[in-house]
């Protein structure tokens, strides 16, 4: 796990680059390496996160066997020693994965993305045919932004604030914010919450040669599914899934370094815990399993963390998140997160991936992904029985009755530059044009974003075991009464859970990412939210905000009228988002 950087063009300073390489330390502090081809069109830079392949022959920038190809990584090739062994012949050097993936494109060329099962963001150059191919993994677990000049000349990395080190202009773009405070959307799209900049997306490749880009897709998870649903028995694909399952988590749990697991107390983390405790035969009882918590007994999921280790060896480690805490860690998280981020869960997200690391824990595991490929959430419930119709355009929020968004406090001219998403509908059924779209467009690539930035904060790699793709493509294919059935979410994974996590934790009913965020930002953390709020509207009263609606809707959500803080958490984004930006100012 690492951070990239690259320049490509004319014109450009060195400088520059090793700007973007020593922004990016906190993805890689292990070592940091630079590359500037012989005619300076071409620069790359990697931070090194060590992981596999721990030796001097796993540094980057790397060339292949031929010398005239460079590659910069960011991520993890799970099933490289599979794909080591199909390539036979080639002059390895090392015992890493990257390597693999150099030798992989020059067997197979561009076609060697359908072979990789992982996460992954590469910048690879081609000194002789002085060309860019940079390709993104099929979910986007790892990103990858970039911004091209007027002239031509290309800059990429995996965090935006590396660009602003190479001399990308930082400029709110407002389009992105009123899609944001307007829908709720982020992420949706290449576009990005700075203007100039964009991201490339999920299952995307592109070339860069001589100032000309070329974006492709490589990777349609709806088209890979197809329009037939699997007409086999329950208990075939149970057996196929399950197998799919262990073979996804033992991938991942490939290192050189420690690894450990993040568990919370609902079904898709106890089933991970459950497949790494068999997987491991009893030795995993030296994997410690994270958990947060934030001292409030109506959100504690700790009574089902300890149900499901009292089957085990595992060590649990608890990172507690406190009010006094949340100001000077999300100014911290903000300071990084290239856009929003999601609230307390992610801060206390945050907490946990410091405290595993100041333990010596570099690789962590999570459930993320479930929700998606079953039916989770609890909206899944009418669309099973419904027909291709009633697909919304939003992201809802899981368990809240009153609105989650307040766009009438946004001024009308601000609130006309939102993009609402009118998705295609992919599929014949409306189950599946929802998990599509939550997959694709609104519930995973926001969390990957977020995942990804505190993790890569503390130097840890996050890896998803369930966001394998073959999962996800065995899941889709699956009729709606196999995900909700009498009521029940997840029905067919629950019977996948039996084998492996106590009866109260697989059938416990689904509940929301638990932190009393609504409580605290009207209760202990409310001066600090209202100084944060007043930020933003200072900054865009008059432009994009209406500040006599939102101090209504504020004192509105302080009296207890609202059953969820959403909306507020969006104003006190933005009010850090502007505290950055004078920082960085300052």
């Amino acid at each position: 796990m690492c951070g990239i950087a690259g320049i490509f063009g004319t014109g450009w300073d060195a400088i520059d680059l090793m700007a973007m390489v020593f922004t990016q330390e906190h993805r890689g502090p292990d070592t940091r390496g630079v590359y500037i081809s012989p005619g300076g069109t071409a620069g790359l830079g990697h931070n090194r996160l060590s992981i596999l392949d721990l030796s001097e022959s796993g540094r980057q920038p790397m060339r292949d066997a031929s010398g005239h190809r460079w590659i910069v990584f960011n991520g993890e090739i799970y099933n490289y020693l599979e794909l080591r062994r199909e390539l036979d012949g080639y002059p390895f050097r090392s015992q890493s994965d990257t390597e693999v993936l150099l030798a992989a494109y020059d067997r197979w060329g561009e076609a060697c993305l359908d072979r990789l099962v992982g996460m992954f963001a590469f910048l690879l150059w081609d000194e002789r045919e002085q060309c860019l191919f940079a390709a993104r993994d099929r979910f986007g677990v790892k990103p990858l932004y970039y911004h091209q000049r007027t002239d031509g000349t290309m800059l990429a990395s995996s965090e935006m604030r590396a660009l602003y080190a190479g001399g990308v202009p930082e400029q709110a773009n407002p389009q992105a914010w009123s899609s944001y405070l307007t829908y709720g959307l982020h992420d949706h799209t290449e576009q990005t919450f700075s203007s100039g900049i964009l991201s490339l997306p999920p299952g995307h490749r592109m070339t860069w040669r001589a100032g000309k880009l070329l974006v492709e897709r490589w990777y349609d998870l709806a088209e890979r599914v197809g329009p037939e649903f699997d007409e086999r028995s329950v208990a075939v694909v149970q057996e196929e899934y399950t197998a799919l399952l262990r073979e996804s988590v033992a991938l991942r749990f490939r290192s050189d370094v420690p690894v450990a697991i993040n568990i919370s107390g609902g079904l898709d983390s106890s089933l991970l815990l459950g497949l790494v405790d068999t997987m491991t035969q009893g030795a995993g009882s030296e994997v410690l399993a994270f958990t947060y918590t934030t001292g409030d007994a109506k959100y504690d999921e700790t009574p089902w963390v300890e149900q499901m280790l009292s089957r085990t060896r595992h060590r649990s480690v608890e990172s507690q998140l406190h009010p006094r805490d949340v100001p000077s860690l999300a100014v911290a998280v903000q300071s990084n997160a290239d856009g929003p981020f999601g609230g307390l869960p992610t801060l206390a997200y945050a907490g946990l991936f410091q405290l595993a690391r100041s333990l010596g824990v570099v690789v962590l595991l999570d459930g993320q992904g479930m929700d998606e490929q079953w039916a989770g959430y609890d909206y899944y419930g009418p669309l099973a029985e419904r027909g291709a119709s009633g697909l919304g355009v939003n992201a809802p929020l899981q368990g809240t009755r009153t609105r989650a968004l307040r766009p009438e406090c946004l001024l009308p001219e601000f609130r006309a530059l939102a993009e609402p998403l009118l998705p295609e509908e992919r599929f014949p059924d409306a189950m599946r044009n929802r998990q599509y779209l939550d997959t694709c467009f609104t519930k995973l690539p926001r969390a990957l974003r977020f995942n990804d930035r505190v993790s890569m904060r503390h130097s840890t790699e996050l890896r998803e075991p369930f966001l394998d793709h073959r999962l996800f493509e065995l899941a889709l294919r699956q009729p709606a009464d196999r995900k909700v059935r009498d009521g029940c979410h997840k029905w067919m994974l629950r019977r996948i859970g039996a084998a492996l996590a106590p009866a109260g934790v697989v059938e416990s009913p689904k509940r929301p990412v638990q932190t009393p965020q609504r409580e605290w930002l009207a209760g202990p953390l409310r001066r600090w939210a209202h100084e944060c709020i007043e930020l933003a509207v200072e900054e865009y009263r008059g432009e994009w905000l209406d500040s006599a609606a939102i101090a209504e809707a504020w004192r509105d959500f302080q009296r207890g009228n609202s059953d969820n803080s959403f909306y507020v958490w969006q104003w006190i984004n933005l009010g850090l988002a502007v505290q950055n930006r004078v920082a960085k100012i300052a």
